[in-house]
């Protein structure tokens, strides 16, 4: 059940002048393509919601929200049929950045049910975290993560850091983190904005969990200040998932 879980999350310009926008909408098509078993889809749909609107100003696009420490309440929903069983997840999480400091707080909670030939099963998750930002484009955050499911629970400590850089005449994004206990992982990711509305990144991942790395291809485009399209290929083991977003801001 964990390689399921670890493949389902795999899954939810103009310039010169300022511009804010206080709302994104998301919505994402999946295809599964098993190493075993039929082809799958999936499709999931996201939205985030800012206390204060956000200054987009000179920023890469994509980077606008965590340059301005933009606080936020933001929820996803996702369906998938892959192979033998259904999966549906739901999340609400929320981002505060404290005012008038470096510090950063966030939490999580979701749910995985899945519905297989064996039964159904229900999967709690929930994370929490605390962060510090000691320079400008720069995250250090430190939590616990969790589950919570009939057969059994976990909570384990996690690490992550984000860090958004001029490097030469380019902005990059640098991400990655890790969890520590009974089931080691980290997720490595690198973006490089061609401009300001247009990147490409290269993302990795991996637990203790025999099968469970994957490898990630993505690319982004906004075609203004309100619309993004975006693609990604996650190559795994369990099989390889293709995916398009489109998003909306206002």
């Amino acid at each position: 059940m964990l390689k399921q879980l670890a493949l389902a999350t795999a899954l939810v310009a103009t310039f010169g002048t300022a511009h804010a926008y206080q709302a994104e909408l998301g919505g994402t098509i999946a295809l599964v393509d098993p190493d075993n078993g039929d082809s799958s889809t999936g499709f999931a749909v996201d939205g985030t919601y800012y206390f204060n609107p956000v200054q987009v100003k000179n920023s890469p696009l994509n980077e606008a929200a965590f340059l301005n420490r933009s606080s936020n309440i933001n929820a996803e929903i996702s369906y998938i049929d892959y192979d033998a069983y259904d999966l549906t997840t739901f999340g609400l999480g929320v981002e505060y950045y404290v005012p008038n400091s470096d510090f950063y707080v966030s939490g999580n909670i979701g749910q995985f049910s899945e519905d297989t030939p064996i039964g159904d099963f229900d999967t709690t998750v929930y994370a929490a975290e605390v962060g510090y930002l000691p320079a400008p484009g720069l995250l250090l955050a430190l939590g616990l993560q969790g589950y919570d499911n009939d057969l059994g629970d976990n909570v384990d400590p996690t690490i992550r850091a984000k860090y958004v850089t001029k490097v030469g005449a380019y902005d990059m994004n640098f991400e990655g983190g890790a969890t520590f206990g009974d089931l080691d992982a980290y997720q490595l990711g690198a973006d490089l904005y061609l401009d300001k509305t247009l990147s490409v990144g290269l993302g990795f991942s991996d637990s203790e969990l025999e099968g469970s790395d994957v490898f990630t291809i993505r690319a982004k485009k906004f075609f203004n200040q309100q619309v993004s399209v975006e693609g990604s290929i996650n190559f795994a083991d369990e099989g390889n998932i293709l995916a398009v977003r489109g998003a909306y801001r206002f």
